[in-house]
């Protein structure tokens, strides 16, 4: 399997445009702030597929993720789940996965779009 059925499976495709059509409104909030290269001139893509697993958002350049959880997150069994899955994605991929609550993006928006500068900043490699 080459580089991009790898990355953004073909088998996933389905999935992924069922997500970005039934996905939560904080996802439709933080993709009006991030798309078209809004932050820092950073490309983010949305419902991407490393893996076996479908990110909210991604960005290639600096090979960060940024996740969105609703409820289903803070259940034992959410958060193992995303902790298997960050470390798969950090190790295999070398991508960082940030993660915010659905609420922190309508009550503190402004608070995530900087936590989200920060890491471009980090991550980046220009």
């Amino acid at each position: 399997m080459n580089n991009r059925q790898k990355n953004n499976r073909p088998d996933l495709l389905e999935t992924r445009r069922q997500l970005r059509q039934a996905g939560e409104a904080a996802e439709a909030v933080l993709w009006t702030v991030i798309k078209n290269r809004k932050i820092d001139g950073f490309k983010f893509r949305r419902q991407f597929s490393i893996g076996p697993y479908i990110m909210d958002f991604y960005c290639p350049e600096a090979k960060l993720g940024i996740e969105l959880d609703g409820a289903g997150h803070q259940t034992l069994d959410g958060v193992k789940y995303d902790k298997v899955r960050s470390d798969y994605l950090l190790r295999e991929q070398g991508i960082r996965v940030i993660r915010f609550e659905n609420r922190d993006l309508y009550y503190n928006l402004e608070g995530v779009v900087k936590e989200i500068e920060k890491e471009l900043s980090k991550r980046a490699k220009r």
